[in-house]
This record gives C-alpha cells, sequence and structure tokens, in this order.
C-alpha cells in the first residue's frame, strides 16, 4: 500500500514539472496543428487550380509559341 502512495506521489511531482513545460508544448502543438490545417488547405486549392489550369495554360502557351498555331490546329488531335 505504501509503494502505491510512493507512486501518486512521483506522478504528481512529474505532472507538476511537465505542467510547467507544457506551456511551450502546448503552443508548438497548436502551432503544428495550425500548420497542418494550413497546409492541407494550401494543397486542396493547389489541386483544384492545377485540375482546371492545366489545359487553359497549355493552350495560352501554345497560342504564343512561335509558329502560332491557330486554335483549331491546338486542339486537334492530328
Amino acid at each position: 500500500m505504501a509503494s502505491r502512495v510512493a507512486l501518486k506521489a512521483g506522478k504528481g511531482k512529474n505532472v507538476k514539472k511537465s505542467a510547467a513545460a507544457g506551456e511551450d508544448e502546448g503552443s508548438v502543438a497548436v502551432a503544428a496543428k495550425f500548420v497542418k490545417e494550413w497546409s492541407t488547405w494550401t494543397m486542396k486549392k493547389a489541386k483544384v487550380i492545377t485540375h482546371y489550369g492545366f489545359i487553359p495554360l497549355v493552350i495560352i502557351i501554345g497560342m504564343n509559341s512561335d509558329p502560332k498555331p491557330s486554335l483549331s490546329q491546338l486542339l486537334s488531335p492530328v
């Protein structure tokens, strides 16, 4: 029974020490969560922009190339 009391006292001391350090760890955890959410949001937006913007980008680059093809020449498979 005495060993249980000693273990509880040991946990209490460790909790107090980690609580003081936990303030720094908590702010780091919040910052990490913010960066993770922001990067996920950014990647989702980049995926949509890439999906809908790739073909128009290819057409614009093709229209500005040196031989100056017409739009029908760019879009035809031949």
